[in-house]
């Protein structure tokens, strides 16, 4: 689903749809995958599923959880975070870019998320 893109981020294509939510969310299974697929490496002794993966759509960078309700390969988007990263009609079939767990971890530090 998602692949090496840059050195700080992988690149992954989901659909993209409005929620009302306040933060953004994937399907709580896609997203315990991606926590462990990408976010754990060797070192770490669990996984860390209670982190929000990091996720950047258009120019926003986005705290993204995992919630049962949301479909596989979707993201679900508040509304007006939609309108600021330029999504036009959705839902719609959009490239995302997911932060590595270094460069996720900086983001959330200094408060860019």
């Amino acid at each position: 689903m998602f692949e090496a893109f840059s050195s700080g981020y992988y690149l992954g294509r989901l659909y993209v749809e409005p929620t009302a939510g306040e933060r953004a969310a994937i399907n709580s299974r896609h997203h315990e995958r991606v926590n462990e697929q990408l976010y754990t490496g060797d070192d770490d002794a669990i996984v860390r599923t209670d982190l929000p993966l990091v996720m950047k759509l258009g120019s926003s960078h986005l705290a993204v959880d995992g919630e049962d309700d949301v479909p596989e390969r979707t993201l679900a988007v508040p509304e007006d975070v939609l309108e600021s990263a330029s999504v036009d009609n959705p839902p719609s079939l959009e490239e995302v870019l997911l932060a590595k767990r270094e460069h996720a971890a900086r983001l959330l530090d200094i408060g860019a998320v």
